[in-house]
């Protein structure tokens, strides 16, 4: 994938380094659209579609996930990624019954943490891979998890935007 048709978000791996922080800008629109809307966050617009409360679940858990898999990467040689489950975490966690503020502040919390993880990669650890499960299990750098990790921050803010602005 090099490019999102729905969101127009193009991989760039050349701006993987500045990833960070723009994943940590993303994050905290995200949280402000939760927090200051005049919608119930918690609904979803149809069976099919996620509550913008649990697109920011998601992307949350997308954050801290995506930073154990750094981490592992830097520890391991090539480690083969297994899927995060997002849709069992929907109701594993409880996405829809937790309190948008507390999420707001979460979700700011692990862009933050992802943040700081991507900015300590050394220039070789930015072309450390992993096998990696989307969209088709092949071997991926470190920035390209870190631009597809930008990429859900800014789809999803685009998905929840379209709920509640």
């Amino acid at each position: 994938m090099d490019r999102c048709d729905e969101c127009d978000f193009e991989y760039r791996l050349d701006d993987a380094t500045d990833a960070g922080s723009a994943i940590v800008d993303g994050a905290s629109d995200i949280a402000k659209l939760l927090v200051r809307s005049q919608h119930d966050v918690r609904n979803r617009p149809n069976s099919e579609t996620w509550s913008p409360l649990e697109y920011a679940c998601h992307v949350r858990d997308v954050l801290l996930v995506q930073r154990e898999r750094a981490f592992l990467a830097r520890r391991v040689e090539c480690p083969h990624i297994e899927t995060m489950g997002p849709n069992e975490r929907v109701d594993y966690d409880g996405y829809s019954d937790q309190d948008p503020a507390d999420v707001a502040r979460q979700l700011v919390d692990s862009a933050f943490l992802f943040g700081r993880a991507l900015e300590r990669l050394s220039s070789t650890d930015w072309d450390r891979t992993m096998v990696y499960n989307y969209p088709t299990r092949s071997e991926r750098s470190l920035r390209w998890l870190a631009m597809h990790t930008l990429h859900e921050v800014r789809h999803h803010a685009l998905d929840i935007s379209r709920q509640v602005v």
